[in-house]
């Protein structure tokens, strides 16, 4: 079933539009309303099946590679995600902002069919293109909450300060609240306990705490290694 929503003409109409473009009254404003159409199914196809999301990866040095000094890296992405069978929808979609990329998610279990997915994660993309259509368009549910929180990360992503453990605490607080809303207790505590140090030893501590998550032993590697 097809989504949409509904925004007025005021809403979609560019600043800076060509002379020519009055110069047939009738064509431009079928234009303006296939373009009001457009705008507004990819609102409400995107409120029933697209996801902002941020993740923490963990990215620590390795003997041949330099890892992340807070230890951990930051991804960020929007997804739209359809079953082979509608794939165009898919296609309009990467086809109207111009950016991101279609990935197959091939399955081979019980599923009729292959899922496909429509992404975003270039950083500049989803700042120039996706972020300004979305605030301009807003959603109609409560996605525009995990909307406006993904915002929030990106801003504080895009100042460089999720490079510092104050920033990444800042952006972790934030994820725990969105989406499913699966709790990162664990990986707050430790970066609190360890704020006042810029450089963040204590990598080994937070990759033993990530594997161990919840259990009694993670209080008593971090004592030990305070000492």
């Amino acid at each position: 079933m097809l989504r949409y929503s509904l925004y007025n003409e005021d809403q979609i109409r560019e600043p800076d539009l060509p002379e020519s473009y009055g110069s047939d009254n009738s064509s431009a404003a079928d234009n303006q309303q296939e373009r009001l159409i457009k705008i507004g199914w990819i609102a409400g196809f995107v409120d029933g099946e697209g996801c902002f999301s941020i993740h923490v990866v963990r990215q620590p040095h390795r003997h041949n590679r330099r890892g992340y000094k807070t230890g951990f890296q930051v991804a960020h992405q929007f997804v739209v995600t359809q079953g082979a069978k509608s794939i165009e929808c898919l296609q309009m979609m990467q086809g109207y902002f111009g950016v991101g990329r279609l990935h197959c998610n091939r399955r081979y279990d019980n599923h009729k069919e292959h899922l496909y997915q429509y992404v975003v994660s270039k950083r500049s993309d989803l700042l120039e293109t996706i972020i300004p259509f979305f605030q301009r368009f807003q959603l109609r549910t409560s996605k525009q909450l995990d909307f406006d929180k993904f915002v929030r990360c990106m801003r504080v992503i895009q100042t460089g300060a999720h490079l510092t453990p104050s920033g990444l605490l800042e952006i972790v607080e934030i994820m725990q609240t969105m989406n499913h809303c699966k709790p990162r207790t664990e990986m707050i505590r430790i970066l609190r306990d360890y704020m006042p140090d810029t450089d963040f030893v204590g990598e080994d501590i937070v990759r033993s705490a990530w594997r161990h998550a919840g259990r009694a032993q993670t209080r008593l590697d971090l004592k030990r290694s305070k000492n």
